[in-house]
């Protein structure tokens, strides 16, 4: 169930990958009546009680990034998608716009005019102050894959990586 799914965050890194359609905010909708009916038939308990909502809200047990690609429509969906998160308490710790053009040094005269376009996306974003962290990364022509495949991408950062799709 999603509760047992978020009290194994206590032990170690939990990552719910959910759709960037209403079902995240289904999965809230359930989660926030689940607390109101626990919080209303345990009043004597309450302090010591932590529903799953509450650990959606501490930011000592989560951290919410939403990732989606450097697109207006996708984009435009990630930010309904934060302030239905703040609305419930929850902050988005940050984004991450995946896929990029702009961060993969493309040299094609028509993926060049797409990499400015996310550029000018990316500029709206920070200047709307959505987001308090953004991580751009590049379109990759390989999937990273498990531990070393993340790792290797540490370095794009700041950079576009050797394995960045350039064409």
């Amino acid at each position: 169930s999603f509760s047992q799914t978020l009290r194994e965050a206590r032990r170690g890194v939990v990552i719910l990958d959910t759709a960037p359609t209403g079902h995240t905010l289904l999965l809230l909708d359930a989660t926030g009546a689940y607390h109101r009916d626990v919080m209303r038939g345990a009043a004597s308990g309450a302090g010591r009680l932590k529903t799953p909502l509450m650990m959606l809200q501490d930011p000592a047990l989560t951290r919410v990034l939403i990732v989606t690609l450097p697109e207006a429509t996708p984009i435009d969906e990630a930010a309904r998608l934060q302030r239905d998160l703040r609305r419930a308490g929850i902050e988005p710790w940050g984004w991450v716009l995946n896929r990029s053009l702009a961060r993969a040094g493309v040299q094609d005269p028509v993926l060049a005019r797409r990499a400015a376009v996310e550029r000018q996306h990316l500029r709206e974003l920070q200047a709307a102050g959505l987001a308090p962290r953004i991580a751009v990364l590049p379109w990759l022509v390989r999937e990273p894959v498990g531990v070393e495949g993340l790792a290797q991408m540490v370095p794009v950062a700041g950079n576009p990586s050797p394995g960045a799709r350039s064409g």
